[in-house]
């Protein structure tokens, strides 16, 4: 690996400084972070695929003179899609001061990625990225202010981590969880402007759609105080080779309550069963929900839900569930609607019956003997 990024390095050097040059210095950076993603099994976690975060980009359609911040930003990806989203809105002198002063914020924690970062903007073009090194989660969630929030949110939080004491208790109490993208999810519901001048586009994965417990009241938060009005659903593969573990895009904003939640299910190509490093995502396959997020109407892979019907609470009203997980009704697959854990129950049940069968099998067979 040293010796790629030595070898990268040079190129850089003996290539940047025409305008070709740049474009050469910035597919050849894009290269080494696959390389460096596809040799090391942790630099996955700071990796998105580009045709996802085009997409989400591309719908979330950043403007001059907003803020746009991802507080995860790994090698900075999302961060670069946008500026060169804006940058051609950036017409004048002052619109070009403005795209390089006042836009771009990001935070990463790691100091690999952090430095990626930076690196992957300014060969971009950012003269000087304004990335913050630290943990986005360490602030206190309800001194985060006014002057903190920011028009755009673009982001692919860590999942499946842990955060120390000392980071929960920047959370409400009933809001500390072990699972890092919830505590992110909040954070991001934090940081986005009110009034209908805020809106984000989240990577989440698909354990945080069908969670119970302190992942439901976060859920509820999200409905009741803003508008989640998209989730796409992605195939499996997506984000191979880091994880096959299957995850939704969700796209909110704060003209909120929600009422009603579209669905759409990215289809495979024909063919495939799932994506693979060696077989990735295409922006491509995007084309047909480009289109229809422009115009929607339900069709065989896009459908609408009552937020309404999606809460659960108790007599008391406490929050019960808040099931986010809605099969496609189009598929043809029969759905379940019970509890994970009634799943999780039902299996061992299964699993019981057929060990006595077999006990069963085996003192029948020791008989004959």
């Amino acid at each position: 690996m040293r010796a790629k990024v030595t070898s990268h390095v040079e190129m850089i050097l003996n290539h940047s400084q025409t305008r070709r040059g740049i474009l050469f210095v910035n597919t050849t950076y894009e290269t080494l972070l696959r390389e460096m993603r596809d040799a090391a099994g942790d630099s996955g976690e700071f990796y998105t695929p580009r045709p996802v975060v085009r997409f989400m980009v591309e719908v979330t359609d950043p403007k001059l003179g907003e803020t746009i911040l991802d507080p995860a930003c790994g090698t900075g990806g999302f961060l670069t899609e946008a500026f060169q989203h804006l940058e051609r809105q950036a017409d004048t002198v002052e619109k070009r001061r403005v795209l390089q002063e006042d836009s771009f914020f990001g935070g990463e924690a790691k100091s690999l990625p952090f430095l990626l970062s930076q690196l992957n903007l300014l060969l971009h073009g950012l003269h000087a990225p304004r990335i913050d090194p630290g943990n986005a989660l360490r602030f206190r969630l309800a001194e985060i202010g006014e002057d903190q929030r920011v028009n755009v949110i673009l982001t692919n939080p860590p999942f499946g981590g842990e955060e120390e004491a000392g980071i929960l208790n920047n959370f409400p109490e009933d809001r500390r969880t072990a699972e890092t993208a919830l505590l992110f999810l909040q954070l991001i519901m934090r940081r986005l402007k009110r009034a209908g001048r805020g809106r984000a586009a989240v990577v989440v994965p698909h354990g945080t759609l069908f969670g119970d417990g302190i992942s439901a009241r976060i859920k509820v938060d999200l409905l009741e105080k803003f508008n989640l009005h998209t989730v796409v659903r992605l195939r499996e593969g997506v984000f191979a080779p880091y994880t096959d573990i299957p995850a939704n895009l969700i796209f909110f904003d704060t003209t909120g309550p929600t009422k009603d939640i579209w669905y759409y299910e990215m289809p495979l190509p024909e063919g495939r069963k799932k994506y693979s490093k060696t077989a990735p995502m295409a922006y491509e396959e995007f084309a047909d929900c480009l289109a229809w997020w422009k115009k929607r109407e339900p069709n065989e892979r896009a459908w609408k839900v009552s937020a309404g019907d999606l809460i659960q609470r108790d007599d008391q009203d406490r929050v019960v569930a808040c099931n986010l997980d809605i099969k496609n009704p189009h598929s043809g697959e029969v759905v379940d609607h019970r509890a994970p854990a009634e799943i999780v129950d039902a299996i061992i049940a299964q699993e019981q019956r057929i060990i006595g069968i077999m006990d069963e099998i085996k003192a029948v067979l020791a008989e004959r003997v």
